[in-house]
């Protein structure tokens, strides 16, 4: 368990900071960037968690307290360069993460209607949060795909994580609607 006895160490003051393994890169670094995304993610995710009133059942809400943990072993694994050897098992995103996603997709998605039109970020507060959350997700995914293009030696199953959980919280958002008008659906200006 991480203990922290000081907040600040001055050590990234020349614009650095230390991955997992102890090794320095710049602020700017992309592996950086994907993480701090990844960040953005699980706040707006607590923002969202927040505001849920009776739209979902326990079981689903605690989904989403699991997802937030789950996004701070993402930003564990993104911080942990790929290595033959470690001196310690480090935190690694797993298929049956994603797997589990998948499933939680399924069943919550089974109770909605099928969709006849793009849907706008709207509705309820908790179900514009979800949709806010899942964009911030969608960018952290890209950008974690810019550093496994651009750094190399990420875990892949970061980004299809990222991947699979906006879909998630694109299914959840639909589903914080159903006791608030339903769907928000795109009109195109030429049928507005």
């Amino acid at each position: 368990m991480v203990k922290l006895t000081k907040i600040y160490t001055r050590t990234g003051d020349d614009g650095t900071t230390g991955l997992s393994d102890f090794s320095r890169v710049r602020k700017t670094d992309t592996r950086i960037e994907a993480y701090a995304d990844v960040d953005e993610a699980n706040s707006a995710l607590g923002l969202a968690i927040s505001q849920i009133t009776d739209e979902f059942d326990s079981e689903t809400r605690a989904l989403l307290e699991r997802i937030q943990n789950e996004l701070f072993d993402v930003g564990a694994d993104l911080a942990t360069p790929l290595r033959d050897n470690y001196e310690y098992t480090p935190i690694r995103i797993e298929q049956s993460m994603i797997d589990a996603l998948e499933q939680a997709i399924d069943q919550l998605n089974s109770k909605l209607d099928k969709l006849d039109s793009f849907i706008l970020p709207g509705g309820s507060s908790l179900a514009a949060s979800l949709h806010l959350t899942r964009t911030v997700v969608r960018r952290a995914e890209r950008a974690t795909w810019h550093a496994i293009d651009t750094v190399g030696n990420i875990n892949l199953l970061t980004a299809k994580y990222l991947n699979r959980l906006s879909d998630l919280l694109f299914v959840l958002a639909r589903v914080a609607n159903l006791n608030h008008g339903g769907d928000v659906k795109w009109l195109p200006h030429t049928r507005r």
